[in-house]
């Protein structure tokens, strides 16, 4: 259902967190972020849930999914994609996905580059008009543009939200890697399914 104050339910489990938002119109109404190592798929649909409840919205009044795609954590990206889309699919909404770049750079000027912590001390970076890569510190430096990081769990949340409320709402939103992963598919051969 399309309103006139249109709510948005936005979450993000790109890092060590589990971060939702909820927008109606254009006031957040509700917001919260639990910092954790692991457990975000057990903890996201309780505090996407919990989140509703304190805004006074139920899954039925919802227009849009807001979900944050990385870079950042391969499993947490995956567990909140997912849950969008699933999400999208069940409620009859469109998903839009938003990446922690847009999010970095969200308010500022074209100076600033969007640097997210990636792994072993470098961080993930897009800079202007290139494609997002990892680069070391003497690189970014290289570069002399203002550093854009990320905000709190919370106002990244936010920050999904009122960037997706502007997006276009066309394709299913997917994860955005800049490196493979780490983990490799397993070399055994899978096993014989009996009919």
């Amino acid at each position: 259902m399309v309103s006139d104050t249109p709510v948005i339910l936005a979450f993000d489990t790109s890092a060590a967190h589990c971060a939702a938002a909820l927008l109606r119109g254009d006031r957040i109404v509700a917001a919260r972020a639990e910092e954790m190592g692991r457990g975000q798929a057990e903890r996201l649909m309780p505090l996407l849930t919990e989140i509703l409840a304190e805004g006074g919205a139920t899954w039925a009044d919802l227009d849009r999914i807001a979900v944050g795609i990385g870079p950042g954590n391969f499993t947490g990206i995956r567990i909140s994609v997912s849950a969008a889309r699933g999400l999208a699919l069940a409620l009859g909404v469109p998903a839009v996905g938003v990446s922690s770049f847009d999010v970095a750079a969200f308010g500022r000027d074209a100076t600033a580059l969007p640097c997210i912590p990636g792994p072993r001390g470098l961080s993930y970076i897009r800079p202007p008009g290139g494609d997002p890569r990892l680069a070391d510190d003497d690189e970014i430096a290289a570069l002399g543009l203002t550093r854009a990081g990320l905000p709190y769990a919370a106002e990244l949340a936010r920050t999904i939200a009122r960037i997706a409320a502007k997006a276009d709402a066309g394709t299913a939103p997917a994860p955005l890697y800049v490196k493979p992963a780490d983990a490799a598919p397993s070399r055994d051969a899978p096993p014989v399914i009996l009919e």
